[in-house]
């Protein structure tokens, strides 16, 4: 399968020459992690993610894009999806742009790893099990947490979800659609104590529960159909009641290249 074949088109890019001030805006109100940054010519000349905009928080700034922007994976339509899934893989990128030709670099399109997940084969899953894959240093959160606390830590962590803990035993899980649909998603940044944190609700106010799982001993083609059906990123993997690890789109596609 090529990538013009999966891929978003017109997607939302910012210019080399706008203010920071502006793309965090962009990135704020639509909530995308990855940005593409094109000239005048609407050639990509980089991206900008939501972690590169950390630093800048005033109000009112005169630094523009362009010496923010950082590099990419060179995509193009007619490449085959899964060698574009490995560029992407490499490099830790979720979101990608995809340019005409390694001539031209006019911006086509944006690749995402969800776009690639949703068009995997499921007669080539690897017959492996989901504990041999699964992530199993997890980064969990309390049911108690404030929201403005752990969207902060999505943001420093570059992970999008978070199993939560209640006294130890899994109640649910948060995910940055949980945050943006309740309305709550801030671009600004917190103080030691969670800014906000006396007005922002805890996390079990908007977590989805009970938290969708799976065991250590179900195939990856089971946790893929899971997760299609479902229409998630993650599930949580438990074994004999406990919190064992986590398996997401990535690590699936990761063993399915």
């Amino acid at each position: 399968m090529k990538v013009e074949e999966v891929m978003t088109r017109d997607p939302i890019f910012i210019r080399d020459t706008d203010f920071m001030t502006h793309a965090r805006q962009v990135i704020r109100d639509r909530h995308k992690r990855t940005l593409p940054v094109v000239d005048n010519n609407n050639r990509v000349v980089g991206i900008l993610t939501e972690r590169g905009i950390l630093g800048i928080y005033s109000t009112k700034s005169n630094v523009t894009v362009e010496g923010l922007a950082s590099g990419f994976p060179e995509v193009y339509p007619d490449m085959d999806m899964i060698h574009a899934a490995r560029l992407m893989i490499n490099e830790g990128l979720g979101r990608v742009p995809v340019i005409r030709s390694i001539q031209d670099k006019t911006l086509v399109g944006i690749l995402s790893t969800a776009d690639i997940f949703r068009n995997l084969d499921l007669e080539k899953i690897p017959k492996r099990k989901v504990g041999e894959i699964m992530t199993r240093d997890v980064k969990t959160c309390s049911a108690k947490d404030s929201i403005a606390r752990v969207w902060l830590r999505m943001r420093e962590s570059g992970l999008s979800g978070f199993p939560v803990l209640k006294d130890d035993h899994l109640v649910g899980m948060i995910t940055r659609r949980n945050i943006i649909k309740a309305g709550y998603a801030r671009i600004e940044r917190e103080d030691e104590h969670g800014t906000q944190s006396t007005m922002s609700p805890p996390v079990e106010k908007v977590m989805s529960s009970p938290a969708y799982t799976i065991s250590p001993h179900a195939t990856l083609k089971e946790a893929t159909q899971s997760l299609m059906r479902l229409d998630i990123g993650r599930l949580s993997v438990v074994d004999n009641g406990k919190l064992a690890g986590i398996v997401d789109r990535n690590d699936i596609i990761k063993a399915f290249i």
